[in-house]
């Protein structure tokens, strides 16, 4: 086993596309200028002014704002990719209680459409992260990125014209 730090955002790429994380873990990036990632920034700065935000853990995972150190939060512009935004926030639990920090739940924020969803983390997903965090791994030491996933989240990606064109 290789010893990475692997970060939230390579857990959330995961979800994502595999070969984004490929791309990302090479130095292969092209989101500074890309439109979605800006308003993405624009909205995370925007947004509960009054927290201390970009929270650095052991220079590995950056929260956005945590309560009292029990209750972690990640602002989200919208819902379109929950399913990965959930696994980054269990991912950041999972991390900071392996540091000896009780958090007791993380919070999905979306300020845009003012909503926010509660995410827990069960035993399952710990054991569900261990193994995600062995195939990021694996993708990280691969000499070729993995195939285009060919998915309608392609179009609004930094990484399209690079994998299509």
């Amino acid at each position: 086993m290789i010893c990475l730090r692997i970060t939230g955002t390579m857990f959330y790429y995961y979800f994502v596309c595999q070969r984004k994380l490929w791309y990302f873990v090479n130095n292969i990036t092209l989101e500074q200028e890309n439109e979605n990632v800006l308003l993405g920034k624009l909205i995370d700065e925007s947004s509960y002014g009054r927290e201390d935000k970009q929270v650095l853990i052991d220079e590995t995972v950056n929260v956005d704002f945590i309560k009292d150190w029990k209750v972690l939060h990640e602002v989200k512009k919208s819902k379109s990719i929950e399913e990965a935004s959930m696994w980054q926030v269990k991912y950041y639990i999972y991390f900071l209680r392996q540091r000896g920090i009780k958090i007791e739940k993380g919070v999905l924020d979306y300020p845009k459409i003012k909503q926010r969803k509660e995410v827990l983390l069960t035993k399952q997903d710990e054991k569900e992260i261990e193994e995600i965090l062995h195939s990021i791994e694996k993708i990280v030491i691969q000499e070729k990125s993995p195939e285009v996933i060919d998915s309608k989240i392609c179009r609004a990606c930094a990484y399209y014209e690079f994998c299509y064109i």
